[in-house]
């Protein structure tokens, strides 16, 4: 069926090839739930060590940045020096004048890193906000964090979860997304796992026909975010760890509403949507039993923990290693053009009107800084880090809810076969984050009046 294919998209782990050696069903539902349990309360329990209370891989990055402070930024500058040297290893620098830009934003990163660690850069790069900040509240942490995220996504989406959790959602796919039920699986992997990741599973089932390329665009910018591991690094940033649980939860409803608004207006809902596809049902059973079926179909396959472990490690390295040069040049970049020249403030002057609907103290202020997340989906965290706890908490959001951003996501749009344009991405990242910035005002001013934000 069109959902085992995507889910085998979305997991290579599974196959179900009967040539496969399967665990044993009783072994199998044992490590669904351990494997699974042990994901969830990782990511989303937080435990108190010393006096700070976080998730516990959290505790982990935070232990290596703060307490093993020369090893993490060693550990940090081998992975950029991989990052870096991928691109001309592979040949992908010169693929097209994209990956070209990027590779050249790695290699001026590397080399800030370097100016900054041997004191060489000038005294204008080295004030607090600048490259110290870069460097060692969002470089150190981002590397960290990353790969110790996706070992951890491993026990989220490697054993069966994340399949039962996308067919217990396919009846609400179609009528609020207007995408088809299978691609719930598609959806939850983009929005747990990693953008890149799931632009490839969205241009996989894409490329198969399964999905119309309005299925396809709605799912590639509207649930392809950054991964949760990246959501904690935003919510280090701003502050907003102590609020892990609301901060999540409201920013995964919040993405999901506007994907839903967004798919109904131009221009997404201007694509071509004929598709042929089987209409998918549950003739065995009812769809409790599905989503148990194919979770633990899942689990059946997942028979080498170490594989699987180090292959969720790897993407997060890989991912880590590609994107922290980048962050430090286009993070810089994007620092320095909001500090002297006047261009987020022309681009904020677009969304001022909406930070001041949505009651927001410092309206200006707040809409030039979340108008730099076009630039880097850091940026609005980045610039807003020292304001009030309800603008912090809306541009937490808006680096999530945004989806689109030029130093990272709309480059791999490209590299799909995905029919949509940079200027019709420009437009649907402004309407993602004015709906973004109404929808999560409303929210934080609720959350303020019951004590939920304080």
């Amino acid at each position: 069926m069109a959902e085992q294919d995507i889910a085998q998209a979305a997991n290579p782990t599974l196959n179900t090839s009967p040539s496969e050696k399967l665990l044993s069903k009783p072994i199998a539902l044992l490590q669904l739930i351990v494997f699974s349990a042990i994901g969830l309360v990782t990511f989303f329990v937080p435990f108190t060590i010393g006096d700070k209370s976080t998730i516990l891989f959290d505790h982990g990055a935070t232990y290596l940045v703060s307490q093993q402070h020369t090893v993490a930024v060693g550990l940090l500058f081998l992975l950029m020096v991989y990052g870096v040297g991928k691109p001309f290893y592979d040949g992908s620098w010169r693929k097209n004048i994209t990956n070209t830009i990027l590779t050249v934003f790695k290699v001026i990163g590397l080399v800030l890193a370097v100016m900054y660690v041997t004191g060489a850069a000038p005294d204008f790069m080295m004030e607090k906000d600048m490259l110290p900040f870069l460097f060692e509240k969002l470089a150190l942490p981002v590397g960290m964090i990353v790969p110790l995220g996706a070992l951890i996504l491993a026990f989220l989406v490697g054993f069966g979860l994340l399949e039962m959790v996308g067919v217990l959602m396919q009846p609400i796919m179609k009528p609020i997304w207007r995408t088809p039920g299978a691609s719930a699986i598609d959806a939850v992997a983009s929005f747990v796992g990693s953008y890149s990741i799931g632009l490839l599973i969205t241009n996989r089932v894409y490329l198969q026909k399964q999905y119309s390329a309005r299925e396809a665009i709605i799912i590639a910018t509207g649930f392809s975010t950054v991964s949760a591991a990246f959501m904690v690094i935003v919510a280090k940033t701003l502050g907003l760890m102590e609020l892990w649980n609301l901060f999540f939860w409201s920013t995964l409803v919040i993405n999901f509403i506007v994907t839903a608004i967004t798919a109904r207006i131009p221009p997404i809902n201007r694509f071509n949507n004929d598709v042929e596809r089987p209409h998918l049902d549950y003739k065995r059973g009812t769809r409790l039993k599905a989503a148990y079926e194919l979770g633990l179909s899942t689990s059946r396959s997942a028979t080498d923990l170490k594989q699987i472990l180090w292959s969720n490690f790897r993407d997060g390295l890989t991912m880590a290693a590609a994107i922290v040069p980048s962050i430090i040049a286009v993070g810089l970049t994007g620092l320095l053009l909001a500090k002297y020249t006047p261009v987020f403030d022309a681009l904020g002057l677009l969304l001022y009107p909406f930070t001041w609907l949505g009651g927001l103290p410092e309206p200006l202020v707040a809409a030039k800084g979340m108008s730099a997340g076009l630039a880097e989906m850091f940026l609005p965290a980045l610039l807003l880090s020292e304001a009030d706890i309800l603008t912090r908490y809306v541009a937490g959001v808006i680096s999530i809810s945004s989806v689109l951003f030029f130093s990272a996501m709309i480059p791999c749009v490209l590299a799909t076969e995905i029919p949509i344009s940079v200027g019709k991405m420009v437009i649907v990242w402004f309407q993602r984050v004015v709906l973004s910035i109404l929808l999560a005002a409303a929210f934080g001013h609720l959350a303020i009046y019951f004590g939920w934000i304080s």
